[in-house]
């Protein structure tokens, strides 16, 4: 091979400019909106394909599956899935300001469902869709591209009227950004538009008096109006958003809580986990007011029920709610988009200039086009008007010409040569004929019944018509001013046919402030069963029941209601747990995961003691590990409030087999996996801190470990089956720590 062919280049440096490559693709062709159009591609694209398969409003509805399958086909390679969901999006009035495309099936729900597959549902475009993005494509107002194999041309951009970013919103990840733009009111978004038209120089604070603020198609309430001013001029920022609580009196006095607008983003899977934020307050006894919670949502709109008990204090209930639940939530902002080519955050005037630039230079280019049309006509009116004043002639010209060509040329050029006429005078005239091409085309191709009077004034008045709108045409094309009202006339007319009263009001919301109520303190039973849920009773439930609780669970011990317990592991890990976060109740009720309220994981882990803080406080503890180190520990060591921390160190390939409260045991029994025993005096074991790995109990032979761990008090007898032997553990002869113990012979 010729070396002089090879190109040698740093690997890092090839994977650094593909990476930058692939990124910039999937910000500038897929992820993030065009300033002007407020629209990504595969929006765009789905659009412009459904105009072109005349999907228009008064048009039936086409199935779903054509429009996806056509786009994917001609414009958008990327799956039919992205196209999919970009189409559903498009028809969901709850996530859209304004619906771009009339979705007839089922197109999903506010409270998460998914829209039915692509061969079931079907769609068309909506009115203004069809008037304020795609009216005008034919009029050579946006340039067309190649689309992806060169086979056709769509539009780089879509000549929408009105700044469809800010009206509509967007939301993308692209790679390392990535754009939130909340929805706002058409009208109010016209308003501005025609307020920056008017005075280039106008601030956001002044923009902010026609734009007030987003506007969700979910309704709630904006919290924080005093923020949105630095929002709207970085284009980025929080804005609180809060959902609306409506009271209704109920029977026997009570009080209805009715949820009837929800925070933006609540829309999906928030409103479950809403409701079982709610039921789990009560469960958990957070409150005791709450009687029955219920979604009677329907087609016509959010209801969410929340029953409430006699004599509730209402205002308190609420700030609990919208601190405790996804009812006041936060909009992120961050106004990316696609300006100039390159991704820019935007502010609210930069993105109304990017729409109004725009609109200019699509003005422009559509009246260019009129009037390139106009003057055309004009030609050619002119020519005829000109021809019907000696028709004669023309006759004459036709009927001596030999063929097509002939009369033409005589007619452009007063080319008389071979011609016919019937006298001197004509031949003279014909010479000096002076019809354009165009002109002279349109003569030949002129039927007869247009020589009629009423059809000759028909085109005098054509042609004063095209005149006017030349003159018209040109002054729009001169004078700003007369573009710039242009452009606020159509405004005009989309926000009286399209706008709509605002939906979500904006204010500067009082802080929630939600007062607990103090819980009575009082020691309770916890009880943790063999599958590792937990609950707990109060002492006269457990005395009742001792004999049932002590069989049926593996751990239960007395703890105080506002204290913590605490979980130890075999990976030496010390779990904590709230016990107001424990469900109290009647002794058959059922528990919660212990999973589900700490941070242990029944996947990785297994438990080895649970106990409350308190008893901890009390007391020593022991350590004891597969590997055979044993140590005691202080349990005021374990008197904290992080729910994980380390519990003690353990060597590598170590874990722990037994944690056990010291009171009063004498002795300690290791049992190793090799059916060896050593039993020798609990004071022979030093005590450390949690961090020490300890030291040797017993000298352990190859491949053995210390597999149970008993305690024995003196003069007490204590059985166990071993290998379907009884062993008496006080009969095991006393040994010292670090010996090897004494073999059980089975």
């Amino acid at each position: 091979m010729d070396d002089s062919r090879i190109i040698k280049t740093e690997y890092s440096e090839v994977m650094q400019k593909s990476y930058i490559d692939y990124a910039m693709s999937v910000i500038i062709a897929r992820a993030l909106p065009d300033a002007r159009d407020g629209l990504k591609p595969v929006q765009r694209r789905t659009l412009y394909d459904m105009h072109e398969l005349g999907m228009k409003y008064d048009k039936p509805y086409r199935k779903s599956a054509r429009i996806v399958g056509d786009t994917m086909g001609k414009y958008h390679p990327h799956g039919d899935s992205s196209i999919y969901e970009a189409l559903v999006v498009m028809t969901q009035e709850f996530k859209k300001g304004m619906p771009l495309v009339d979705g007839h099936g089922n197109f999903g729900n506010i409270e998460g469902d998914g829209a039915a597959a692509m061969r079931y549902t079907e769609a068309r475009l909506q009115k203004v869709t069809q008037e304020a993005f795609l009216a005008d494509l034919d009029k050579d107002v946006v340039d067309f591209i190649p689309n992806f194999d060169e086979t056709e041309k769509e539009p780089s951009v879509l000549p929408v009227k009105f700044p469809n970013l800010l009206v509509n919103g967007s939301e993308g990840i692209a790679v390392g950004m990535a754009t939130s733009i909340p929805p706002h009111n058409l009208a109010e978004v016209i308003d501005a538009t025609r307020a920056y038209m008017k005075d280039e120089n106008i601030s956001v604070r002044e923009l902010m008096k026609y734009l007030k603020g987003p506007d969700f198609p979910t309704g709630g309430i904006v919290i924080n109006k005093d923020e949105l001013l630095e929002i709207y001029e970085s284009g980025s920022g929080k804005i609180k958003v809060r959902g609306k609580i409506e009271t209704e009196k109920a029977k026997g006095g009570k009080t209805n809580l009715v949820i009837t607008e929800i925070p933006y983003p609540m829309i999906g899977q928030g409103i479950s986990k809403f409701l079982s934020d709610v039921a789990n307050l009560a469960e958990t006894k957070k409150t005791q007011d709450i009687v029955d919670i219920s979604n009677q949502s329907s087609k016509e709109g959010i209801r969410i029920v929340i029953e409430l008990r006699k004599d509730v204090d209402v205002e308190n209930f609420k700030n609990m709610l919208y601190k405790k639940t996804r009812l006041e939530d936060t909009f992120g902002v961050n106004m990316l988009a696609i300006a100039d080519g390159r991704p820019e955050t935007l502010g609210l005037k930069q993105i109304i200039k990017a729409s109004v630039d725009f609109q200019y230079e699509v003005t422009r280019r559509k009246y260019q086009n009129l009037l390139a049309k106009e003057q055309e006509r004009k030609e050619i009116q002119e020519g005829l008007i000109k021809a019907c004043n000696v028709i004669d002639l023309i006759i004459e010209i036709l009927r001596g010409s030999k063929d097509r060509a002939m009369a033409k040329a005589c007619l452009i050029e007063g080319t008389v040569d071979g011609i016919k006429f019937r006298s001197k005078e004509s031949k003279i005239m014909a010479a000096q004929l002076m019809f354009s091409e165009k002109q002279a085309d349109a003569i030949l191709d002129m039927r007869l019944y247009k020589l009629i009077g009423l059809e000759i004034e028909a085109l005098i008045s054509q042609h004063e018509e095209t005149m006017a709108n030349i003159y018209r045409y040109e002054d729009i094309l001169e004078r700003k001013d007369s573009m710039a009202q242009v452009i606020m006339n159509e405004l005009d007319s989309i926000k009286k046919e399209y706008g709509r009263p605002r939906r979500t009001v904006v204010e500067n919301g009082v802080e929630a402030v939600y007062e607990e109520k103090k819980q009575e303190k009082m020691e309770v039973m916890c009880l943790m069963d063999r599958f590792g849920y937990l609950r707990t009773i109060d002492i006269p439930t457990y005395e009742r029941n001792k004999e049932a609780a002590d069989a049926e669970n593996k751990f239960v011990f007395p703890c105080k209601n506002v204290g913590r317990i605490c979980i130890f592991t075999n990976k030496g890990q010390l779990h904590t747990i709230k016990v107001s976060d424990l469900p109290f109740g009647k002794f058959r009720d059922k528990g919660i995961p212990v999973d589900n309220v700490s941070n242990y994981n029944s996947e990785k882990e297994n438990i080895v003691l649970v106990t409350s803080q308190t008893q901890l406080n009390l007391y020593r503890i022991i350590f004891a590990t597969k590997m055979s180190m044993l140590k005691i520990v202080d349990g005021g060591e374990f008197d904290v409030m992080k729910r994980t921390v380390v519990a003690t160190k353990l060597q590598d390939g170590d874990e722990v087999v037994s944690v056990e409260i010291v009171n009063g045991q004498k002795n300690i029994v290791l049992q190793t996996a090799g059916g060896f025993f050593l039993r020798f005096s609990v004071e022979e074991i030093p005590e450390k801190k949690k961090t020490a790995v300890g030291v040797r109990g017993m000298k352990l032979g190859d491949g053995d470990y210390v597999e149970t761990v008993y305690y024995t008090q003196n003069n007490v007898e204590q059985t166990i089956e071993y290998k379907n032997k009884k062993v008496e553990l006080n009969k095991i002869k006393i040994g010292k720590r670090d010996t090897k113990g004494v073999k059980i012979r089975i």
